[in-house]
């Protein structure tokens, strides 16, 4: 499938800008892609990070309503092939036709950042997953897609590692939110605990009830990740050490959430850059034990999955490898050479995060 027409030199550098200002773990993670992959991921999380932005940086109701209406309008146009004129919806536009990415998972997205505008609460955790499916799973599946991989089971299981990412931000950011006037905590474990939801908002301070739901809401986490570790065996061997240290490294915020007490209110969680490039060393290795490839999805990611499969898409047909020819001798060589590079790429991010 041929690239957009118009999409413009610098699209694509404009998109690294905005992952390296806005996400120091997707960034250090997303070095250890392959180029092929890394580039449209970049313009993916670009995309994903101007739509939180344009909601979350809106103010007053109506503004976030209109916020709302113009994303929608801008992944229309940029399905339509004629994008707004911008790196982000270019480099988008490009991604969702050359990777066949559903419609439906964009808007879901969108409609989750609704639920955001709207100050939604979740009664339980079912409904927190809902919520988790739109504004995470939905990123988890298009970059399975990116990657080439349209199995259902390897999507219901990178959905289950957007839902706990999810997680682990809600726990970290327990404080941050209810300071904004958000909470994402479920009403059923807040009343199990005895804790007021308008209290909290209005005075938001840790306490050991508090702590608990942190500490129950990074458990879901935990089984969670334990679940999705699984579907990192289905994607390409290249891909997945980048997809285990960006998976461990979420957990590992969340295992700081803990060492600080679960207090989330009065302090972040953060994983320092030698944590992470000891994670990201490590991610070469799957864990022991993980969850089955072929277990159901949740029920509230299961229509992701499913717009997914409803679309029928041409496979390229797959050749032997040519490693008795001389063209497949020099392709290995330049592989092993770029694979070289990205590590070079890591430790020299990683170092510069550490020194600062």
């Amino acid at each position: 499938m041929s690239r957009p027409e118009n999409l413009r030199p610098g699209d694509h550098a404009a998109c690294r800008s905005a992952i390296r200002a806005g996400s120091k773990s997707f960034h250090a993670a997303g070095l250890l892609l392959p180029r092929a992959v890394r580039e449209p991921a970049h313009g993916l999380y670009a995309f994903c990070r101007l739509a939180d932005d344009l909601v979350d940086e809106t103010h007053d109701a109506a503004g976030r309503v209109a916020a709302v209406a113009r994303l929608r309008e801008r992944i229309r146009r940029a399905y339509d092939g004629h994008p707004v004129d911008a790196a982000a919806d270019r480099a988008f536009a490009e991604i969702v036709t050359v990777h066949a990415i559903p419609e439906t998972l964009p808007l879901a997205l969108v409609e989750g950042l609704e639920w955001d505008a709207q100050g939604r609460f979740y009664r339980d955790v079912g409904e927190l997953q809902a919520y988790a499916a739109r504004v995470a799973g939905t990123v988890g599946a298009m970059m399975t897609l990116v990657m080439g991989v349209r199995e259902p089971e390897a999507l219901a299981r990178a959905c289950d590692l957007g839902a706990a990412m999810q997680f682990t931000n809600i726990a970290r950011d327990v404080g941050e939110d209810a300071r904004m006037g958000r909470l994402y905590l479920p009403l059923e474990w807040l009343a199990e605990a005895g804790i007021d939801p308008d209290a909290f908002l209005a005075d938001p301070q840790p306490s050991p009830a508090l702590a608990g739901v942190v500490a129950r809401l990074l458990e879901e986490a935990d089984r969670l990740y334990w679940r999705a570790e699984a579907g990192i065996a289905a994607l390409p061997a290249r891909c997945r050490p980048a997809i285990r240290a960006a998976s461990r490294i979420y957990a590992a915020i969340g295992r700081e959430v803990a060492r600080n007490g679960y207090d989330s209110v009065t302090r972040r969680a953060r994983v320092g850059g030698g944590a992470k490039l000891a994670l990201a060393g490590l991610s070469a290795f799957p864990s022991y034990t993980f969850g089955r490839l072929g277990a159901p999805p949740l029920p509230e990611t299961a229509f992701l999955v499913a717009a997914v499969t409803a679309l029928p898409v041409a496979r390229p047909e797959r050749g032997l490898p040519s490693w008795w020819d001389l063209r497949g001798r020099v392709l290995h060589v330049l592989d092993l050479i770029e694979r070289l590079r990205e590590r070079e790429s890591f430790a020299r991010a990683a170092q510069s995060e550490i020194a600062g």
